[in-house]
């Protein structure tokens, strides 16, 4: 009899646990979002002095949850000052790193006395954007662009007005995807510089090139999700070094800028930059980071099924971009 019993309670058991499994519900997909937000200065040579132009390009993206609250946030800013002399000619730069990437060698610790390096503060601000919302994740900007009490206890007390640009503009730009809570985010910021010398009827050009490539990963780190974007800066400069750029006009990221960007009207584009983009994104899904790699072909460009898939334009810059996050 007691064996009977214990057979009953075994098969009871066995059903309980088949019935909890069946019924457990899948993680609600979350929305996946990308936002970039550049600012530019330029100065002109004097003889005595360099020209010099500034980039500041901040990157945040997000998982976005159904009442829109942030999931996860991830931040970076590529910070770059590439330089010119008096006889119009660029300095070239390389291994251009991001803040982020800097880690401790950033120095604020060492230079600027803080108590936590950039690294450090750009989490704590991560942290606190968790679970908020847009209009509260505004509301985190305090005076002089520092952040409110509960921004700086986390132990961010470096400005954040441009965190939060970017932040807005990921969670504006949120799309839906396959990522979940469990999702590890992931942000990487690769920046390449090409140069001309001035010429007596040319200018010269300092170009900073900045690609991003976001993506939610699951367990086994493979790609769910993936957005990707890139902001172009070229600085101008006459023969003498005098800086001939515009540092008034807006700064618009290639995505941002849709269809205005051109590539169907002037470049006789089947797709814009932004569509392309996307197909190229897709074409990740299901991939780890380095093995992006294997959809790029010797001449930089996609290989055979990425440019059947539609996408066209070069895709260097996205997978020295994922390679990062591998």
């Amino acid at each position: 009899m007691k064996k009977l019993l214990c057979i009953f309670l075994s098969i009871l058991m066995i059903f309980a646990t088949l019935t909890f499994v069946g019924c457990k519900k899948d993680a609600p997909a979350l929305k996946i979002g990308l936002g970039v937000y550049t600012t530019v200065s330029a100065t002109s040579a004097d003889g005595e002095v360099d020209g010099q132009g500034k980039a500041t390009v901040t990157v945040a993206t997000v998982l976005v949850d159904a009442d829109g609250k942030v999931v996860s946030c991830q931040l970076d800013v590529a910070d770059n000052t590439v330089k010119y002399t008096s006889e119009g000619k660029p300095m070239v730069y390389y291994g251009l790193k991001t803040k982020y990437e800097q880690g401790a060698d950033y120095n604020m610790k060492a230079y600027g006395g803080a108590a936590k390096e950039w690294f450090e503060q750009a989490d704590a601000f991560e942290g606190v954007v968790a679970g908020k919302t847009l209009n509260e994740i505004k509301s985190l900007v305090a005076a002089e662009n520092k952040g409110t009490d509960e921004v700086i206890n986390a132990g961010c007390t470096i400005m954040v007005n441009e965190f939060v640009n970017a932040v807005e503009k990921a969670i504006t730009n949120a799309v839906d995807s396959a990522a979940t809570a469990e999702s590890a985010l992931k942000l990487g910021v690769y920046t390449e510089q090409t140069c001309k010398d001035a010429e007596e009827e040319k200018d010269g050009q300092s170009k900073l090139e900045t690609t991003v490539f976001a993506a939610a990963l699951d367990a086994d780190g493979k790609i769910v999700a993936a957005l990707s974007d890139c902001v172009q800066v070229t600085f101008t400069f006459d023969i003498k070094g005098a800086s001939t750029f515009d540092s008034t006009k807006p700064v618009i990221s290639k995505r941002d800028a849709r269809d205005s960007y051109g590539m169907k009207a002037y470049g006789g584009a089947a797709k814009e930059w932004h569509e392309q983009a996307d197909t190229f994104n897709t074409a990740c899904i299901g991939k780890t980071p380095k093995e992006v790699a294997s959809l790029m072909a010797n001449d930089n460009y996609g290989n055979a099924d990425v440019k059947a898939s539609g996408c066209t334009i070069l895709v260097n810059g996205f997978v020295k971009a994922a390679e990062k996050i591998g």
